[in-house]
């Protein structure tokens, strides 16, 4: 084999083994960026963007912060009409006088990841024969009657649905249970403000305490809420001196009044006795335990009983200073959960505050119900429904799916 022969068969080699290595190179780039795709695509296939089957979350999502964006055509509408027959005729503020409706226009969007869509079958199917409770103050009605209405959606035939004691919705009833029959699914909602229990003073209390709330003594209905599958709880509307002490309202504790107890130090020690109950009343492996945050109010120029306002916005706050700081409530419940995690997996702090304290256009305000006397202050509290609500309901949707929720 002569010179340039040899040159030629190694120069083949050569370049046959350059053409290896590049094709392998080649290869293992496809791969990676294959990988990648699927990684990216796999959330969107559990959340059910880019599929109808049942949903699942993997991924943890802080939904408590984000911002209100204009709903689109590509978005999802609203979830259901204020003719829905589940609603309390205080929370329908088009029929008693709302003209706009931009208020309806929003919806959140969280930072860094997207809020599933609600899926009602998909949510009466994982509560099949089990018990959602709702237990607080009227605002957790607002919350159990918008989950109502979200759920009828998916049953063709909502007359099927009905109160098990036959009981009308009035916002006056401090116990209501709907039933959805082919899920033998409950939906219940229980009145209780303070969680402890209020009642009348010891016996030879001073004469102005009328009235007082047992730091330690759990509500008495709460023999109800034992075995539930769901429970959303909320307090905090009702913790402030308006509604305590200077209605002649005071504090208990070992069956004794404490008239120098502050409001939100008995507060504290009522979510103590609300822990100590959760702990040993319901079962861990069993029991979605939510305590809802404190839903702001948006009274302008004054109070609820000094001529606060809030019927001249009709869309949310933009300018972030005007918005209130974190209410104290919430600390208190966040580091009581915090305590409570190790024992207990399946419980979550619903976060709704921030998002909620935007949304100073969507209250009932001065739209209120016939026969309400002009006198009667602006309601700056609740919600119009449709409305805000909604959204929480979707997170705790959300937060149910990331924990793979299903009743057994």
């Amino acid at each position: 084999m002569d010179h340039h022969q040899l040159f030629s068969l190694c120069s083949f080699s050569y370049i046959f083994k350059i053409k290896k290595h590049l094709f392998v190179s080649l290869f293992l780039i496809s791969l990676l960026i294959f990988s990648s795709v699927v990684v990216d695509v796999l959330p969107f296939l559990r959340i059910g963007l880019l599929s109808s089957s049942s949903q699942t979350i993997t991924k943890e999502c802080d939904y408590s912060k984000g911002r209100w964006v204009r709903r689109t055509s590509s978005d999802n509408g609203l979830l259901y009409g204020e003719e829905c027959r589940f609603l309390d005729s205080g929370f329908r503020c088009h029929k008693h006088g709302r003209k706009d409706s931009g208020y309806l226009d929003w919806r959140w969007q969280p930072h860094g990841c997207d809020l599933p869509r609600f899926n009602a079958s998909d949510f009466l199917e994982r509560s099949r024969n089990g018990r959602i409770v709702f237990v607080g103050d009227s605002i957790g009605r607002n919350q159990w009657e918008s989950l109502m209405c979200m759920l009828s959606q998916a049953i063709p035939n909502k007359s099927e649905i009905y109160e098990v004691n036959g009981n009308p919705i009035t916002k006056h009833k401090g116990f209501l249970s709907m039933r959805f029959p082919r899920q033998n699914l409950t939906v219940e909602y229980h009145r209780t403000p303070f969680l402890v229990v209020i009642g009348r003073p010891p016996d030879k209390s001073p004469k102005d305490v009328k009235t007082t709330v047992r730091v330690d003594e759990f509500n008495w209905q709460s023999k109800r809420w034992v075995g539930s599958d769901v429970l959303v709880f909320n307090s905090g509307h009702w913790w402030n001196e308006d509604k305590t002490v200077l209605t002649g309202c005071y504090f208990e504790e070992g069956r004794k009044v404490n008239k120098t107890m502050g409001v939100m130090e008995a507060f504290e020690k009522s979510l103590k006795t609300w822990k100590s109950w959760v702990l040993e009343k319901l079962d861990p492996d069993k029991s979605y335990v939510f305590f809802r945050s404190y839903s702001p109010v948006h009274y302008r120029n004054g109070t609820w009983n000094t001529g606060g306002l809030c019927d001249a916005d009709i869309e949310p706050e933009t300018d972030k200073r005007k918005m209130e700081p974190d209410p104290s409530h919430n600390e208190y419940v966040y580091k009581v959960i915090e305590e409570m995690r190790y024992r207990h997996s399946k419980l979550k702090f619903l976060n709704i505050t921030y998002l909620t304290e935007f949304r100073k256009d969507g209250h009932i305000s001065r739209y209120r119900e016939q026969g309400t006397s002009v006198d009667v202050p602006q309601d700056c509290s609740h919600w119009c429904l449709p409305g805000v609500p909604d959204t929480w309901n979707e997170i705790l949707y959300a937060q149910l799916l990331s924990m793979n929720y299903r009743t057994k």
